[in-house]
């Protein structure tokens, strides 16, 4: 239960850095596509909640 919550929570934090920093060009690997953002964040919470 505390890994869902962790992923969760990582998976918001990237979509919300994707809506609030983004990126203008859309060069950036990560955060110029919503999808990998948010996937890396919530990857982001999982690692985190597992060390």
């Amino acid at each position: 239960m505390h890994s869902l919550i962790a992923v969760a929570v990582g998976g918001l934090l990237g979509f919300g850095y994707y809506r609030l920093v983004g990126c203008s060009t859309g060069t950036c690997p990560i955060t110029s596509n919503p999808w990998i953002s948010t996937f890396y964040g919530a990857a982001m919470g999982f690692l985190i909640s597992h060390s």
